[in-house]
C-alpha cells in the first residue's frame, strides 16, 4: 500500500513533563527561561507565552532526576524563537543569569541554545534561517550540519533590545526522543503516522517532519540500544503533542493507527497513542 503523508499544516503542541518540585521549576522557567506560568495548582502548572500552551508541568515530589543515558524518553524539547535578534537578547540573559548552559550550535537551518532543567529534562531554544538558506545535498535533500554556533554574532543581533522573557510568536518547534531502537521508532513515524524522512544522522538518529519543514521530529538511540522506559520513579516525560489542522487530517492518521493495531485512547481532546519506546504522543486539531 503506498505511504500516505501527515497533512504539511502539522505541527507540534504542548510537551509534558514530571518534576520533582513544582515551585523549583516554575522558578527556572520564568526567570530564566522567561516562560509565563498560565495556569497553576499544588499539583501542576501550565507555561507558556501570550496565551500559547507550551508546557505542562506534573509535580510528583522526590521523583529522580532523568538521566540522559539507561533509558527511552525525552532528549529534548525545543522552543522556537522569532528571530535572531530574539535568540541573542534570550542568550545575553542566560548569561547574566548565570544559566548553565549545556551546549550550543549552528545547524544549518538554524542557531540553537541547549540547557538541562533541574530534573534533567533537555532543552533546546533556537531560531530558524530562512528556507533558501538551509543547506542540501547536490541530490536536494536537506543536510543539517552539527557546528559551532557564532556567539558574538547571535549576542550582536540582539544589541540594545531588552529582556522582557520569552517574545510573542514563539512556539514549539520541535520535539527529540530518546528511543529503544531506531527502526522501529523511524517505521512508526514514517509509515504509520505519517511524518516525512527527512535526513539520517550517524546511523543513530533519524529527522522526520510534515511539510519539508528540516524536522518536527527527532529520535535517536544515544541513550543506548535497547534501553527500557523511564522508571515511575523518575522524572520524565508524559507525552508530546502533535498538532493536525483540521478532523479529517486527524481522523486520517488515527484510520492509519488502527490498521497497524496501534491502540489510540481519549485523552484531553485528543487521542494518546504510545511508540514503540513507549514515548506518549497526544493527537488532536
Amino acid at each position: 500500500m503506498e505511504r500516505t503523508s501527515i497533512d504539511p499544516a502539522t505541527h507540534m503542541g504542548r510537551v509534558a513533563l514530571v518534576v520533582a518540585d513544582l515551585a523549583r521549576s516554575l522558578a527556572y522557567y520564568q526567570e530564566h527561561i522567561g516562560l509565563q506560568a498560565l495556569d497553576q495548582s499544588p499539583e501542576h502548572a501550565v507555561l507558556g507565552v501570550e496565551g500559547r500552551e507550551l508546557l505542562w508541568l506534573q509535580a510528583q515530589p522526590g521523583a529522580k532526576p532523568f538521566p540522559q543515558r539507561g533509558y527511552s524518553g525525552l532528549y529534548h524539547y525545543a522552543i522556537l524563537l522569532p528571530s535572531r535578534e530574539a535568540l541573542g537578547v534570550t542568550l545575553r540573559h542566560l548569561v547574566e543569569m548565570q544559566t548553565p548552559l549545556s551546549g550550543a550550535s549552528n545547524h544549518g537551518v538554524s542557531e540553537a541554545l541547549y540547557l538541562t532543567d533541574p530534573d534533567g529534562h533537555g532543552i533546546e531554544i533556537y531560531r530558524d534561517r530562512p528556507r533558501d538558506e538551509w543547506p542540501r545535498r547536490s541530490n536536494g535533500e536537506l543536510a543539517m550540519v552539527t557546528d559551532p554556533i557564532d556567539a558574538q554574532g547571535v549576542l550582536a543581533a540582539g544589541d540594545g533590545v531588552a529582556w522582557e522573557g520569552i517574545p510573542a510568536g514563539t512556539v514549539m518547534g520541535h520535539v527529540h526522543l530518546h528511543v529503544s531502537q531506531l527502526q522501529p521508532a523511524e517505521a512508526f513515524y514514517v509509515n504509520t503516522v505519517g511524518f516525512d524522512l527527512i535526513q539520517h544522522f550517524g546511523g543513530q538518529a533519524a529527522f522526520v517532519s510534515a511539510g519539508g519543514y528540516h524536522h518536527h521530529l527527532g529520535m535517536n538511540v544515544w541513550a543506548g540500544v535497547g534501553v527500557p522506559p523511564a522508571r515511575d520513579e523518575m522524572a520524565r516525560l508524559l507525552w508530546y503533542e502533535v498538532v493536525l489542522p483540521n478532523q479529517d487530517a486527524l481522523d486520517a492518521v488515527l484510520a492509519r493507527l488502527r490498521e497497524a493495531g496501534v491502540e489510540a485512547q481519549a485523552h484531553d481532546g485528543g487521542w494518546l497513542v504510545r511508540d514503540p519506546s513507549q514515548n506518549g504522543v497526544v493527537l488532536r486539531t
